[in-house]
């Protein structure tokens, strides 16, 4: 799985002085669009791109998301955030953002919007019949008709339905918040635990919530992100590890502990 993560602002702007210069992540190509090029020349990865809650509306998103999906042959996966960053907001008519709990009371109606809208055709709606020139059948197409505290999306989705139903939505948020919505909707979370009874207690808590939402055991993969650096011993590898280290500029790793 190539996975992009993505904001929706510079980098930087709150950090200590010269650590902006230093962040290549200032300069990404949007990751939609990337991973679109990046189905035409692969076949089996899957393919995972950040989109916000807090500053796009479901029926955009759904539709971006079914396209790559498409060209991809089921590949596509929806990484879910709801921006934590105020410089994202001054992007977009604010000074700030929202609270915490509206960005994720909004999030989770989103999310909801969005697997509603990918499911607004059956599977097998698409009739194409030269003879008749009937291209699909209006029964199996689907009326939205969402009326919540944050939208009201009438649908349908003019985007056929998907190779794999739907594209994967994936999370990373560990509050509870989070944590909760990815039990609820995610097909898969990506982690990081730098001890292993911490992993272990993060993996318990969200099969546990998955559960409670009548979800079997195998709906949720859990992906630690572990980072390895391999050698013939353990004293090569650490060698190769103090290498990596020292082409870290002091800056790029001042950087890093504001992020």
């Amino acid at each position: 799985m190539i996975f992009f993560a993505d904001g929706l602002a510079i980098r930087g702007a709150d950090r200590p002085e010269g650590t902006m210069s230093h962040d290549m992540k200032n300069a990404e190509l949007q990751p939609l669009t990337l991973l679109s090029a990046i189905a035409a020349t692969t076949d089996h990865i899957g393919l995972v791109a950040t989109a916000s809650t807090t500053y796009n509306e479901p029926f955009h998103v759904a539709r971006k998301y079914a396209s790559p999906d498409h060209i991809s042959g089921g590949r596509a996966g929806w990484n879910v955030v709801t921006s934590w960053s105020d410089q994202e907001a001054r992007n977009f008519n604010r000074t700030e953002n929202p609270a915490k709990p509206m960005r994720y009371a909004r999030a989770e109606e989103f999310v909801e919007v969005m697997k509603g809208l990918w499911n607004s055709w059956d599977a097998d709606a698409f009739i194409m019949n030269k003879e008749t020139g009937l291209f699909y059948d209006p029964e199996k197409l689907h009326i939205l008709d969402h009326e919540g505290e944050f939208f009201h999306v009438r649908g349908p989705l003019n985007s056929a339905r998907t190779p794999q139903g739907r594209p994967l939505i994936v999370q990373a948020g560990a509050s509870d918040q989070g944590s909760d919505i990815a039990a609820r909707h995610a097909d898969a979370v990506y982690t990081v635990s730098y001890m292993i009874e911490d992993a272990q207690r993060f993996y318990a808590d969200l099969k546990a919530r998955a559960a409670e939402y009548r979800r079997g055991d195998n709906a949720l993969l859990v992906m630690p992100g572990i980072t390895t650096y391999t050698g013939a011993t353990r004293a090569e590898a650490q060698t190769r590890y103090d290498q990596f280290q020292s082409l870290i500029h002091p800056l790029s790793g001042l950087g890093l502990l504001y992020t």
